[in-house]
This record gives structure tokens, C-alpha cells and sequence, in this order.
């Protein structure tokens, strides 16, 4: 990981800029079956195989994630592409139920369906292998470590914008959860996401749900404020 790594809109100037001058090394080409619509989520999915490869996903391990937005349903296709089962999604979104399944969770539940006794049932009474929390509420927090296994994994994925957190920890002590956090990706992770992209093992376009002209700018950075479950990737189409 680079000390003073920095990110184009956030760290520095110039993420809405027509055109950036960058070294010839950071650029990664595409395949042709990967459209200039699509190519932005590579950069959110690089992040999670980054996690998922800090995680130590083995076939046959159960996954829970919790939280279904862009980076949530890549980790379940990304989990899936690992051989895990069952991989299981929470959110109180029907829509991102339904797109959960679409892309490969083997269930899918509302939080309160009595979640803890469902993943119960789906692991033989132990709890999951690997609890993915990509929300950052502690309150999810709180309920992911709840649902792993004794001697499991916990994935901090959720970005949690609050410097204090109350939480009671001795789930975490009693359960000797092994506790992973990762906040960016690797050089090495780019072409492996535009590999699993292109054979098909991970879908990026249903998750790409409003494609609009960059002078449209002002109402698609309105549009992630709003809370809508319907909304999930905004893209700006620059030709």
C-alpha cells in the first residue's frame, strides 16, 4: 500500500476533468467486451478483491454480507467466484434482494427476518465463516459480529465516518473473531478484475442503474445524495 497514495476528486483535483495526464504505468487497457459505461466500478471492485484476498476466501466457506450496494453485491459475486457457499445478503432494499440473487447470492434476507437464526440454520448452527459488514453503522457492525462463526472472520468494509464508536466487545473477545480491514487495492488487482470481468465471473452493467451526459454533472452528484434504493451506480458518459 503507497504511504501518500491520493485519489482524483477526493485527495487531489481533476476527477471531472476532460482530460489528466498520468504515468504510463497506471493505466491498465480493457477488452473490448468491457464498455467505457461499466469500466468505472473496476476501481470499486479492485477494493473488495483487495479484501477478499486479506479475507482468505476458501471454496465451501459461508460468507455473509452485509449491506447491498455496489460494493456489497461485487463482494457477493467476488465470494461466489471463490467457491464459497452459501453466500448470504442482507438488506432491507426488495430491490437489492432481488439484484443479489440475480448476480449469485444463494439467500438473501431482510434484517429483521430473524436474521441470527436463519444463518444459523445455513451454516449447521455455527455462523459464518466470513461476515462482510459494508454499511459502516455500528449498529451492523454490532450484528456481524453476532452472526460469525467461533474462530471466524470479520471484514470491516463499510466506511465509518464517525471518529468514536460504542461497542461492546466481548462477542469479539469470547468468538476470537479475526478482524480485517481494508480501505484501497493493490497494483496487481486492476487486471485481475478486468480478467474476472471479461470471463464473465463477476457482472458489472446490472449494477450500473442511471447513465448520464456529463453536462448533467450537477444532478448526478444531487442524485447520490438521495436516498434511493432504485439508485445504485451513476455514471457520466463523456462521448
Amino acid at each position: 500500500m503507497c504511504p501518500t497514495g491520493a485519489i482524483y476528486g477526493r485527495d487531489r483535483d481533476g476527477g471531472f476533468t476532460e482530460y489528466m495526464q498520468t504515468a504510463a504505468d497506471a493505466i491498465f487497457p480493457l477488452p473490448d467486451n468491457i464498455s467505457g459505461n461499466t469500466a468505472p466500478l473496476l476501481q470499486v471492485m479492485t477494493t473488495c478483491l483487495h479484501a477478499q484476498r486479506l479475507s482468505d476466501i476458501f471454496p465451501g466457506d459461508s460468507v455473509v454480507v452485509l449491506g447491498l450496494g455496489v460494493g456489497g453485491l461485487l463482494h457477493v459475486q467476488l465470494a461466489k467466484a471463490r467457491g464459497a457457499y452459501p453466500v448470504i445478503g442482507i438488506t432491507r432494499s426488495p430491490q437489492r434482494r432481488e439484484l443479489a440473487e440475480q448476480l449469485g447470492a444463494d439467500f438473501t434476507f431482510a434484517p429483521d427476518d430473524d436474521v441470527d437464526k436463519k444463518v444459523l440454520e445455513l451454516t449447521n448452527g455455527v455462523g459464518a465463516d466470513l461476515v462482510i459488514e459494508s454499511v459502516g453503522a455500528v449498529a451492523v457492525l454490532e450484528e456481524a459480529i453476532n452472526l460469525a462463526r467461533i474462530g471466524g472472520k470479520l471484514l470491516l468494509f463499510g466506511i465509518y465516518t464517525s471518529t468514536e464508536l460504542q461497542l461492546s466487545l466481548y462477542q469479539l473477545y469470547y468468538k476470537e473473531l479475526l478482524v480485517i480491514n481494508a480501505r484501497a487495492a493493490k497494483r496487481e488487482d486492476f487486471p485481475a478484475c478486468i480478467d474476472l470481468v471479461s470471463r464473465g465471473d463477476v457482472q458489472l452493467e446490472p449494477m450500473v442503474s442511471h447513465v448520464l451526459p456529463f453536462n448533467e454533472l450537477e444532478r448526478a452528484i444531487t442524485m447520490l445524495g438521495e436516498r434511493d434504493n432504485s439508485r445504485m451506480k451513476v455514471i457520466l458518459d463523456h462521448t
